[in-house]
């Protein structure tokens, strides 16, 4: 028992020692390193691991000494870090007021990253039926995505198209008439963003951005940031700041909402995100239970309310998909 015993602490020592080690690096942030950025994904994880760790150390821990006490100051510093960024998502006031559902000012979006190694497009397909939103947002599609994607070509007589085989194609449905499409390539020439003007059925205009910016992690596949600064965002706020309309940018971002980069984004472009108050909405990974964090965003200007959101069923992809209702107020 009392070898048990002795594993079993040293064991959560290890453990809580790392997690202190990457609480306190994910703090560093330098674009020219993608690691930094990465490490400042799990910031739930950070949390509930240093939580079960501080409640393990309490009664195994015999003898108290300058070691013992450091590490568990750590803890403490972890949990109040990772909880200042989470705790807003999950009991802060809500950012974006509700909305009552409905009305002529509403409009409901869907955003799903399909993979594109995924072939469940019936599954898919079934809950777009199920979902029926005004405006779909589908990523990552290449020419056999786009094929299967045909018969939605009946039911959204408006869409902009850009399939593509590098993991970044992107189509977007619509029931409400588009103007004004267009698709601007910010730091990569093979990674589209959509911009168009929708009309609402009461006749009022709003600005949607469609946005699917390029991972953090190297890849030799697929496009990556190459240590180049992410220009993506910052090029998207010069376009709001000049943008009269009701605006909503939403996508995949391949990033948590509380990055550096989305702070700065947010608050160039005078954006609320609808998660905060609501909770986390975890969108990656869906092969995983305990990886998750949200990744796929709506961020709204100021004339918006939340009537609905909600993280859909998974099928096939490593995303989520996610729907939003939105009221014009």
């Amino acid at each position: 028992m009392k070898t048990l015993r002795s594993i079993l602490l040293y064991f959560v020592i290890a453990v809580a020692t790392v997690v202190v080690v990457l609480s306190l690096l994910s703090l560093v942030y330098d674009v020219s390193y993608w690691y930094t950025k990465v490490l400042d994904f799990p910031r739930t994880q950070y949390l509930i691991v240093a939580v079960a760790c501080l409640l393990l150390l309490v009664p195994l821990m015999r003898r108290w000494n300058a070691a013992a006490t450091a590490l568990m100051l750590g803890l403490t510093a972890t949990v109040l870090i990772q909880g200042w960024d989470v705790a807003p998502y999950l009991i802060g006031p809500r950012e974006v007021p509700d909305a009552e559902a409905g009305g002529d000012n509403a409009v409901s979006i869907m955003l799903a990253n399909v993979l594109i190694t995924n072939r469940q497009s019936d599954a898919f397909l079934n809950i777009v039926s199920n979902t029926a939103p005004d405006l779909l947002l589908v990523m990552e599609n290449d020419r056999w995505w786009e094929e299967q994607l045909t018969v939605l070509d009946r039911t959204y007589p408006h869409s902009v198209k850009y399939p593509a085989g590098n993991g970044y194609g992107m189509t977007l449905f619509s029931r409400l008439p588009l103007a004004d499409n267009e698709t601007l390539f910010f730091n990569q020439d093979s990674v589209p963003s959509f911009h168009v003007r929708v009309t609402l059925p009461s006749g009022a205009a709003f600005t949607f951005h469609a946005m699917h910016p390029v991972a953090p992690v190297p890849s030799k596949e697929y496009p990556d940031n190459k240590g180049e600064k992410e220009v993506a965002f910052g090029k998207l706020a010069d376009l709001l700041a000049r943008d009269s309309l009701p605006v909503i940018v939403a996508g995949d971002f391949n990033d948590v909402s509380w990055s550096h980069t989305s702070r700065l984004f947010q608050d160039a472009g005078n954006l609320s995100n609808v998660r905060l108050g609501r909770g986390l909405y975890n969108s990656f990974d869906a092969t995983s239970w305990y990886m998750r964090w949200p990744l796929d965003h709506y961020f709204v200007s100021g004339q918006w309310g939340v009537a609905r959101l909600e993280r859909l069923p998974a099928f096939g992809s490593d995303h989520f998909p996610m729907y939003a209702e939105f009221v014009l107020r």
